[in-house]
């Protein structure tokens, strides 16, 4: 069962899965300070009718191809997000969660239809529900590896304008930065990250990879800087350590998993957090506590040395 771990294939899925962690860790700090966690959820869930047409079209099971379906998919479900929430009086996280309902209902009706097709069920796309990495191949691991790649540069080149676009966009504005320009960027970086992570991952659990990672690494911080990092170092340990869970468990879905190593290092930086853990607001108050009560010891007896 172990001996699983060692095949030279399983190495590179977990290499590929660790860098799609660290990479979703990154991004997914942009999503925290844009305040648009859900709209890693939205195009997760909107990328699924894009697989499934594209494997439809093309008949064939090819990551390339699936890919680009997905990113399609998940790209005019970013658009249909901004276009209701410019034109109509419904607000972004309402026009979101419509969008993920949508589209993954469509996703789901186009998928039966799929897997009642002739070779539908042997094609595997089931697997793009929770995710299967133990079934990717080497080209499969490759592409995912060079895009992860691709979204950690986008995060590492563009730091600084990052930082004014989501802290100061009227700075950022008057030095002829171009807020829909990052905004584009931003949108496409994190399409990327999260259709290479649907077959690891899968369309339900990728937001979550790269939420949680982002969370957890604001219990211990108050820099960006230093947030990106742990999010990243947390994403791509979640994404290791998932997937040897799941080649181990052989064939259990990979992206429960990583969500439960994920949930695991939130649940200790909650805790432990040095900057927002309870553990340590704990000692703080208890701190301020014995503080307080020195004090109006102090005080009493003050007034009892005036009265006296």
């Amino acid at each position: 069962m172990w001996s699983a771990l060692l095949t030279s294939n399983t190495q590179w899925v977990l290499v590929s899965t660790m860098v799609l962690g660290i990479a979703a860790g990154a991004i997914g700090c942009l999503a925290y300070w844009k305040k648009q966690s859900l709209m890693s959820d939205s195009l997760a869930h909107a990328s699924l009718p894009g697989v499934v047409i594209a494997y439809l079209l093309f008949a064939e099971k090819d990551l390339y191809i699936l890919i680009a379906g997905a990113a399609v998919s998940a790209l005019i479900g970013a658009v249909f997000i901004q276009w209701i929430r410019q034109t109509t009086r419904i607000t972004e996280d309402t026009a979101m969660g419509m969008i993920l309902s949508v589209f993954y209902g469509l996703g789901i009706m186009l998928l039966t239809i799929a897997n009642r097709s002739a070779g539908g069920n042997q094609a595997g796309l089931d697997s793009f529900i929770y995710g299967q990495a133990a079934a990717m191949v080497r080209s499969d691991v490759w592409t995912m590896l060079i895009l992860a790649l691709v979204s950690i540069l986008i995060v590492v080149i563009g730091f600084k304008e990052w930082k004014l676009y989501l802290f100061d966009p009227d700075f950022a504005k008057g030095i002829g930065l171009s807020l829909k320009g990052m905004n584009i960027l931003y949108t496409v970086a994190l399409v990327t990250t999260i259709v290479i992570g649907i077959q690891a991952v899968g369309v339900i659990l990728i937001a979550a990879l790269i939420i949680i990672p982002s969370v957890s690494a604001r219990y211990w911080t108050q820099s960006f800087r230093l947030m990106i990092i742990l999010s990243a170092l947390f994403g791509g340990v979640a994404g290791a350590a998932g997937t040897a869970i799941s080649v181990v468990g052989n064939g259990w879905p990979t992206g429960p998993f990583i969500v439960i190593c994920a949930s695991a290092l939130f649940i200790i930086s909650l805790v432990f957090g040095k900057q927002k853990g309870i553990l340590v607001r704990h000692l703080q108050f208890k701190k301020r506590q014995k503080l307080a009560k020195i004090q109006n010891s102090n005080t009493t007896m003050e007034m009892q040395g005036v009265s006296k």
